[in-house]
């Protein structure tokens, strides 16, 4: 890293937001058994084991009250087919709850296969890393003590804003991570659902739900591939012949720019999602 003050503050931003870049990629083709060393993930199975029981109890709630709105009587379960229909439902909906954790991770490797192979077209995430060009360093190292005090103020605004964009996205893709412990956690209250015919729309509701969590990430690593290509064509031109600090001010407010259309794709990816799958 340079001893200039100037030139170290732009390369210390651009390094946070390298790092955050690599570990949301790594965040993204990582599945929830492997975060944080599966600990969390042992706490979520311990709770969806023990959320069966309350389950089972809304299951034969669920069900009863679907056999009671559906006839006030009991002639129609004369007949074999109403009785089977409803019987398949409620064995239907108790395997959902007692696999309800491996239902869960079927979804989720099932969405991952998709994250996977999107993100096996791209290759790494070295496409949106940023670097500060050398002509840049050289006129901040070249300029004067009275002209790099402007200098100061646009490398802290500059720097605090690319920061502050790097946590913005680590924290989405987190936040992700965590909805999808709380899905699997709380798995069993929602397809318990399932048993009721007028319940059920919860419980296809979560499935979807659960879905789009999942797919947000093929639309995060998307954004990544899109961002690449976008940074790639739209390189920030390096102007030499102007003064250092229109020069510098030009330079990052280019590459600003261009970390906000990858914030902005990230951020949106569950609103996208849900437009998809209409949730």
């Amino acid at each position: 890293m340079s001893d200039n003050w100037i030139v170290a503050n732009l390369e210390n931003a651009f390094s946070i937001w390298n790092d955050k870049m690599t570990e949301i990629w790594d965040l993204i083709t990582m599945s929830p058994q492997q975060f944080k060393g599966g600990a969390i993930w042992n706490i979520i199975t311990n709770i969806n084991g023990g959320l069966q029981a309350i389950g089972y109890g809304l299951l034969i709630l669920f069900f009863a009250m679907s056999i009671f709105k559906s006839t006030a009587s009991f002639r129609d379960f004369q007949r074999p087919e109403y009785a089977i229909k409803h019987f398949i439902r409620f064995v239907a909906a108790k395997v959902a709850i007692t696999y309800a954790l491996d239902l869960m991770t079927v979804i989720y490797t099932i969405c991952g296969g998709v994250v996977e192979h999107i993100a096996g077209s791209l290759g790494g995430i070295s496409g949106a890393a940023v670097t500060l060009p050398s002509a840049i360093e050289t006129a901040v190292e070249n300029a004067g003590f009275w002209a790099s005090i402007p200098l100061w103020l646009v490398t802290i605004l500059g720097s605090l804003f690319i920061m502050v964009m790097s946590f913005i996205m680590i924290l989405t893709v987190y936040g992700r991570f965590f909805k999808l412990f709380m899905y699997t956690a709380l798995a069993p209250v929602p397809l318990s659902s399932f048993g009721g015919e007028g319940t059920s729309q919860m419980g296809k509701a979560f499935l979807k739900s659960n879905i789009g969590v999942c797919l947000e990430g093929a639309v995060i690593v998307l954004a990544c591939i899109i961002f690449s290509a976008f940074a790639s064509a739209s390189t920030p031109s390096i102007d030499t012949s102007i003064t250092t600090v229109t020069m510098i001010w030009k330079y990052i407010g280019e590459v600003i720019f261009n970390m906000l259309v990858l914030v902005g794709l990230v951020k949106g990816a569950d609103r996208i999602v849900k437009e998809m799958l209409g949730v």
